[in-house]
């Protein structure tokens, strides 16, 4: 199986490159923005999550985690899955490296995109105006969610570095010069593994 975890900060790119990566390897791709902003608005789950990424603070692990194992769970014959927005913190790699030691599978790598903060903020005001997403139109709750992400989910590179499994892939450029360097980040891995 393979199990990708595609890592870095808020406008990094990591849903526009999971769409291509999804289709390229054939995998799941499960982004926890995604599944929390599909969640029953009206449910206690989602008020829940709702309170803290309104703030732009992180969703605390053990609500993340019992999301995230039931949404692979729908997904019992994938031939692998992409991680977006997940792990964020060294608990939920560590949650996430027992789950799929239960599968009898691991995470096979984390490609963490590396931009630098002033080009996060630019693409992150652009996709305010594109999407309907209002988190990224307050420069202050933005901020937050940087600052959110350098001080509590970036550490968890380390995890992955200490099992030999990142690879950081430079994600300033087009969305096709990207996408080439993740594909060729995954190809050498698996042929060196």
């Amino acid at each position: 199986m393979l199990n990708i975890v595609l890592f870095g900060p808020p406008g990094a790119g990591k849903g526009t490159q999971s769409e291509r990566l999804k289709e390229k390897y054939g995998l799941v791709h499960i982004s926890t923005g995604d599944v929390f902003r599909g969640l029953d608005p009206n449910s206690e789950l989602a008020k829940l999550a709702k309170s803290y990424s309104d703030k732009g603070e992180l969703v605390p692990d053990e609500i993340t985690i019992k999301i995230l194992e039931s949404e692979v769970q729908k997904f019992p014959e994938a031939k692998g899955v992409i991680y977006d927005g997940f792990p964020r913190t060294e608990a939920q790699a560590e949650a996430l490296d027992v789950f799929l030691t239960g599968k009898n599978t691991s995470v096979t790598m984390m490609l963490s995109l590396v931009v630098p903060e002033q080009e996060l903020k630019t693409r992150l005001i652009e996709r305010a105006k594109t999407s309907r997403r209002q988190d990224d139109a307050d420069p202050e709750i933005v901020q937050n969610r940087i600052n959110t992400y350098n001080k509590q989910t970036a550490p968890v590179a380390g995890f992955y570095e200490k099992q030999n499994k990142l690879l950081e892939i430079n994600g300033v450029g087009s969305i096709d010069e990207i996408t080439q360097r993740l594909y060729d980040a995954i190809e050498n891995s698996l042929a060196t593994n």
